[in-house]
């Protein structure tokens, strides 16, 4: 049970008697402002705030024609980009392209999930249910950012928004949220600490693509397109349909699905094949594919507690997941740094996480990961980092698909992933590309480091407003 005692203002205010309107974590996070609305401006005194119009999308392929297109979903991300496009010239005239230094927040669904557009995601085409904040001159755009997603910001957002089974808030309601006018120098200390979380955000993508290129240049892959595989997406008029034939000594007892035997992923193999190549099982230790199992879970929301991330959660720049007792979880479930993990439920969207591939870096280590992924660790003769780079590059991703079984919920065939080819070059370039991709990996890290250092100050600030 919660107790607690409310002002008669609140009350008259919001005319509303249900007591856990009022007890409500949203609702106790936001009154630490509103108690001092005299120290507080509101957002839309301090930025332009909007929602672009809702428009008709027109999906189609990567062309000069086209601009990536991100879903509310997408603006958690880890990492920058998208592989769905829509028609650039509709994307700029309705005004969903966002700019550097604007802040998203999503409103529809989950509430208040935020991100700072930097120099690779501005040019992006956003939803319309995802709100734009620009901060006016003189105003620290990192401060704002810090304070949005701190528990005051978000409670705020949640508070204000609407509905009851799909919650939604729009500019209008976002305009309301009040801002802390904390010192100066406290908000210049914010702002400089989110600015060089961004910039190592930036540095960071930068190195883990620099390390897809340099494995396809060294082996004289070029880069694939929509006409070079099989995909469940926006087709041009110009790409032909795919039909082939196989003669029936070519399948095997494992798959009849035509998906695993598709000619023109086959094309893409023979690419790989035509240099030095391991299969990707020769590539892992002893282990080979292992997956954490299954366990009894117990929520529990404790300092003891372990949290359990599934995919939802994994490729977020913030991860949440669940918190659950200890009781139950073996340390040898836990990952191991280093380890190269593929995600392994879903469906074959473009935009799907499905065969998608983590590195098990700083962030996740000796963390919990729930039994959706096949995990993987590599022997002496394979740097992790080079298998991670090779995996999550076009070619790779291609690959991993080609195994796919299932409809509604699919899966890597593991028998079918353990032939994938994975390209050899010098040990020494492997090992320049591996320490690419753990230096990459090492700044996202370090950047939510960063973005958290800049929360806890303002979060902290605002507790001895409470105090005093």
């Amino acid at each position: 049970m919660i107790l607690g005692t409310i002002k008669s203002k609140f009350i008259i205010q919001d005319i509303r008697f249900n007591g856990g309107y009022y007890l409500n974590e949203d609702a106790v996070n936001s009154r630490a402002l509103e108690e001092n609305r005299e120290m507080c401006s509101q957002l839309t005194e301090l930025a332009e705030v909007w929602n672009p119009p809702i428009f008709k999308r027109q999906f189609c392929q990567e062309t000069e024609r086209a601009i990536p297109y991100c879903q509310s979903s997408d603006v958690t991300n880890a990492l920058e980009g998208s592989d769905v496009f829509i028609n650039k010239i509709q994307a700029t005239k309705v005004g969903s392209v966002v700019e550097e230094n604007q802040i998203l927040i999503t409103g529809f669904g989950t509430i208040g999930n935020t991100r700072l557009v930097n120099e690779l995601s501005s040019g992006i085409s956003f939803a319309n249910n995802v709100c734009r904040v620009k901060a006016k001159e003189g105003v620290p755009y990192g401060y704002l950012f810090a304070f949005l997603t701190s528990k005051y910001g978000r409670s705020q957002l949640n508070k204000n928004a609407s509905g009851s089974v799909v919650r939604y808030i729009e500019a209008p309601g976002i305009r309301k949220t009040l801002i802390p006018n904390l010192p100066k120098l406290k908000q210049q200390e914010a702002h400089n600490l989110i600015q060089l979380a961004s910039n190592l955000r930036v540095q960071a993508n930068k190195l883990l693509r620099d390390a897809e290129k340099s494995i396809k240049e060294k082996v004289s892959l070029q880069n694939l397109s929509p006409f070079d595989y099989e995909y469940f997406g926006n087709h041009s008029s110009d790409r032909p349909i795919s039909a082939f034939r196989r003669s029936f000594k070519e399948i095997s007892a494992i798959t009849i699905n035509a998906f695993n035997y598709s000619k023109r992923v086959g094309n893409i193999e023979d690419r790989v094949k035509n240099s030095n190549y391991q299969r990707l099982i020769d590539c892992l230790d002893d282990n080979k594919f292992f997956s954490t199992g299954s366990f009894k879970r117990l929520e529990l929301n404790s300092p003891t507690s372990i949290k359990l991330l599934n995919q939802s959660d994994i490729f977020n720049r913030r991860k949440e997941g669940k918190l659950l007792a200890r009781k139950y979880v073996k340390s040898d479930r836990l990952v191991e740094y280093g380890e190269v993990i593929i995600a392994s439920v879903g469906t074959l969207g473009e935009g799907e996480t499905f065969c998608r591939v983590i590195f098990g870096n700083e962030e996740l280590e000796g963390q919990l990961i729930s039994g959706e992924f096949i995990r993987m660790k590599t022997n002496n003769s394979i740097p992790s980092g080079y298998l991670y780079a090779w995996l999550s590059c076009d070619y790779g991703f291609r690959l991993i698909r080609k195994t796919q079984t299932g409809t509604k919920l699919c899966r890597p065939i593991q028998e079918l992933l353990k032939e994938i080819p994975v390209p050899i070059i010098s040990y020494n370039e492997m090992k320049e590309i591996d320490g690419q991709v753990k230096k990459g990996q090492s700044m996202l890290y370090q950047a939510l480091i960063k973005e958290n250092e800049a929360i806890a100050l303002v979060e902290q600030e605002l507790e001895s407003w409470q105090e005093s």
